[in-house]
């Protein structure tokens, strides 16, 4: 709930009792006394009305769930606010004898008490329930931290896998090179090899002629 219109409900709630008490004592005054009574209430109730204007302008910029129990109560205030206004123009006219006074100031201000009473009870329990939704509100949004922060980690995790991966695919990518690089020179060094057999071989069967042929004109001779 708003500390604002917390702040304007308990300044209401304090003017309203105090109100109703000047109520009670004015109906015992008569003359001058009573007037200056009926004026400083008059302007109480000036001042009652302007903190519920206050009040209603702060509901209704709060958020929908909260402004409707605001609104409600504020109807419950001008109802009270209204009732005293009532009793204070009856005051005023002086029609109404004593007895019948005294009877109305009666029910009528224990009426106004006890609403006071129950729209207390009900802001105190109205209160209660806004502190453990707000409650609920920041163990959700620090559990989405936590999980925001556990998923950038995860992420981080994943990048320095893939960083590695790549590196390793790299890593292969140059052995390969290496091992065809390798191959090739293998396969040149085959042929070179196969290549000196034929020389030798031909050589070999050179000298085995020259050989052969000088060993037979030497017997023919």
């Amino acid at each position: 709930m708003s500390e604002v219109f917390e702040g304007y409900e308990r300044q209401y709630c304090e003017l309203s009792a105090n109100l109703s008490k000047k109520c009670t004592a004015v109906g015992a005054l008569t003359g001058e006394q009573k007037k200056q009574k009926l004026s400083d209430i008059r302007d109480g109730l000036e001042n009652a009305e302007a903190l519920i204007r206050k009040m209603d302008l702060e509901a209704r910029s709060l958020q929908p769930n909260v402004k409707a129990v605001l609104l409600s109560k504020l109807r419950e205030y001008k109802s009270d606010l209204n009732n005293v206004k009532s009793e204070v123009k009856r005051i005023a006219s002086g029609n109404l004898n004593a007895a019948a006074r005294d009877e109305l100031l009666e029910s009528g201000m224990a009426d106004t008490l006890t609403a006071s009473a129950d729209q207390r009870s009900r802001l105190m329990t109205t209160t209660e329930r806004l502190n453990q939704s707000s409650g609920r509100i920041k163990d959700s949004r620090r559990t989405m931290i936590e999980t925001e922060e556990l998923g950038v980690s995860i992420l981080q995790d994943l990048h320095s896998q893939r960083q590695a991966l790549l590196h390793a695919d790299n890593t292969l990518h140059g052995a390969d090179d290496n091992i065809g690089k390798s191959k090739r020179i293998l396969t040149a060094m085959s042929r070179r090899m196969s290549r000196n057999k034929w020389i030798i071989g031909i050589i070999i069967a050179v000298l085995v002629i020259a050989i052969a042929l000088v060993l037979y004109f030497k017997l023919v001779k």
